[in-house]
């Protein structure tokens, strides 16, 4: 019961106090009618009983509505509120028109934020002070890195990429598209890749010259070097393009990082997500088409930069202007697009081992499975909806919105960017990484309880799994 939202536990006060009334009114129109014996008048009493009970419905139905709407919703929204301004660091000040009926409620609420701001403020700026040179330094250090002519990739026990370079990226383009936390074997063959590991103890050194082969077939040569233990192991290979500019991805803390053997189990920090979004010509899955998709990917709870998938798409028929009006996608701009299968299949290879996001699921994901039924694609990724998100963190009553979702978390989604597949897309990885310190606070810590508590909310959107 203490997980309940509080205004399902609201309507279920009154629904007690409407039983309780029923049996007062029933207990007493039984003691009347017993003291009249063989003289009470049934007939009568059995009107006073219905229209006592139906009356005493409606009066308890019209207060809850007053009390859900002037008192419940408000509390929710203020909670809300208060979790995003902890555990996200949102600025914006609190709604006191919805407290109105709540006293001092409101004001000492904002009076609590405002200084857990100045609070926080005083902290921070000390801090970054002393973290601005040292952000400085890595910089200058990670561009060094980046410019030496070698592909780096840094592996943790499980094969699962913690770091690569500008060389590497480039050279992992060629195989599938780079992605942090990504298997190796997505890109190199696994059996010649563990051939290398297995000389490693042979040779007695830490570190061997290796040719590992692409999954396409093509050869590279280098050097492989392990860390000892179980801390994982680096690849230095030939690059394909010593002058490629991008810059070094990395997060060292998936070296030590374990994985629970269901994907249900996982920690929400610990699971990869594929952030999408796409415009069409309309609004009708099973008839309109797809004209661009944008996506980003979101590990360790933060955006990945480097790691966006872009991509018009030709839909074959002509784009309504009214779409364009709203994408600014035109019919010039799509010639020589890819067409919806080929874009499909570059779409699935990036989200390949991740959890897909999206706003509003249930459409964006319509088109991608009436594609799939003239490919030989399988869509059979968990999907995550930021709308039912939202609803779990803000209460269901609030707006769900792309824009309203962002306001409340202090994201401004540049204007150029709005109504794009990438800007959107974007937009929604960033509400998604700002509300998952929120589910974490409120013990949501797994992918199994935030889609029991995504459950709760399919009256506002279906769930794109069902």
């Amino acid at each position: 019961m203490e997980t309940w939202p509080l205004r399902l536990r609201v309507f279920l006060f009154f629904c007690l106090i409407v039983g309780a009334g029923w049996l007062v009114v029933l207990g007493g129109l039984w003691l009347a009618a017993r003291q009249m014996g063989a003289e009470a008048p049934i007939g009568a009493l059995s009107t006073v009983a219905v229209a006592a009970l139906f009356g005493l419905a409606a009066v308890a139905a019209g207060v809850w509505l007053l009390f859900d709407e002037n008192v419940a919703k408000p509390l929710e929204r203020i909670a809300a509120d208060l979790r995003a301004r902890t555990h996200v660091g949102v600025g914006r000040g609190l709604d006191l028109k919805a407290a109105r009926w709540l006293g001092d409620i409101g004001p000492a609420a904002e009076a609590l934020v405002r200084a857990h701001d100045a609070a926080r403020r005083d902290t921070t700026r000390e801090a970054q002070r002393q973290t601005e040179a040292l952000k400085a330094e890595r910089a200058r250090l990670l561009r060094i890195l980046s410019d030496i002519p070698i592909a780096v990739l840094v592996m943790n026990q499980r094969h699962q990429i913690v770091a690569y370079d500008g060389q590497a990226a480039a050279l992992m383009a060629k195989e599938s598209p780079p992605r942090l936390n990504a298997s190796l074997f997505d890109y190199l063959d696994e059996v010649s890749v563990k051939a290398g590991l297995d000389a490693l103890p042979d040779r007695g050194a830490a570190r061997i010259g290796v040719t590992v082969t692409g999954r396409s077939g093509a050869d590279y040569t280098g050097h492989l070097r392990g860390f000892g233990g179980q801390a994982g192991y680096s690849l230095m290979l030939e690059p394909l393009d010593p002058d490629a500019d991008r810059p070094m991805v990395y997060d060292f803390d998936l070296l030590d990082r374990d994985t629970p053997a269901d994907l249900a189990d996982t920690p929400l920090r610990s699971l990869s997500f594929v952030v999408f979004d796409s415009e069409t010509t309309g609004l009708l899955p099973h008839k309109d088409h797809v004209v661009q998709i944008g996506a980003v990917r979101v590990v360790n709870g933060r955006v990945i930069p480097g790691e966006q998938f872009e991509t018009l798409v030709n839909p074959g028929v002509p784009i309504p202007p009214a779409s364009t009006k709203v994408h600014r996608v035109s019919d010039d701009m799509v010639t020589g697009a890819p067409d919806m299968a080929a874009a499909s299949r570059a779409f699935h290879a990036y989200a390949s081992g991740s959890v897909v996001v999206a706003h509003n699921a249930p459409f964006d994901m319509a088109f991608l499975h009436r594609a799939a039924k003239e490919l030989d694609l399988v869509w059979d990724h968990v999907v995550l909806d930021t709308v039912l998100i939202s609803a779990i963190v803000f209460g269901g009553s609030a707006r769900h919105t792309l824009g309203a979702v962002c306001e409340r978390l202090d994201y401004q989604i540049p204007a150029h960017l709005r109504h794009t597949a990438l800007g959107d897309a974007q937009a929604t990885a960033e509400a998604l990484c700002r509300m998952l310190p929120i589910l974490e606070a409120r013990g949501i810590r797994t992918l199994r309880r935030l889609r029991e508590e995504m459950g709760r909310h399919t009256r506002i959107v279906e769930d794109a799994n069902r």
